[in-house]
């Protein structure tokens, strides 16, 4: 896959996932929310997580195409809106969000997640502005990962459930049912996994020239 590819194939992936998350929440009916809420304030920092995380989602593979990143104008644009409109609003409505689940793990797991989120956006911003665009380029790529979180913590959870059946762990007609527990176990091995992906993808890219 080239590297020019490669951003519009996580855009379609994005779009496709953004819409699935933020489709039961274009109502703003809290009967349709698909976790639990206690009361309107909860459903209401939710919702401003699920919007901007979508649109994080969608807008942060366009920071990475050739063609509209040597348009400087609207590279600058797009990446504002993406961390003023996507990351920061989402990062913060993250961490009440990840509190009042109640689960230990989850608490844990996407606090850290929306702290290293803000941190990494914070040193890509000032990565721009000292004009060091290479390593701009790799806090983004880190900070896009976390991003992404959304959408392998979705696809993590029915593998690893899907991965217990041939050795008689979980029955199929138990999937559902096992599905939150897998949740919070999801939403942690999601980021690590991507930083971890993202960052042999930079290390990589910095040891061509030597070799």
């Amino acid at each position: 896959m080239t590297r020019t590819r490669l951003p519009w194939l996580v855009l379609a992936v994005a779009v496709v996932f953004a819409a699935v998350l933020a489709y039961p929440y274009l109502s703003l009916d809290i009967a349709n929310s698909r976790l639990d809420v206690r009361d309107q304030l909860q459903y209401t920092v939710l919702v401003v997580h699920i919007f901007t995380a979508t649109v994080a989602l969608v807008l942060g593979p366009l920071q990475f195409v050739p063609k509209l990143r040597a348009r400087r104008r609207l590279h600058r644009a797009l990446g504002r809106t993406y961390l003023l409109a996507g990351v920061l609003p989402s990062a913060v409505a993250t961490i009440p969000v990840a509190i009042w689940s109640g689960r230990l793990l989850t608490q844990l797991g996407l606090t850290t997640a929306a702290v290293l989120w803000l941190a990494t956006a914070a040193l890509a911003y000032r990565a721009a502005r000292r004009r060091d665009f290479t390593a701009h380029r790799a806090w983004m790529l880190r900070n896009y990962a976390l991003t992404f979180l959304a959408v392998t913590a979705r696809i993590l959870v029915p593998l690893m459930l899907l991965a217990q059946i041939p050795f008689g762990g979980l029955e199929p007609g138990e999937i559902g049912e096992r599905a939150p527990e897998m949740i919070p176990i999801g939403q942690t091995l999601g980021w690590i996994v991507n930083l971890l992906l993202v960052e042999l993808l930079i290390r990589r890219k910095e040891s061509r020239p030597a070799r």
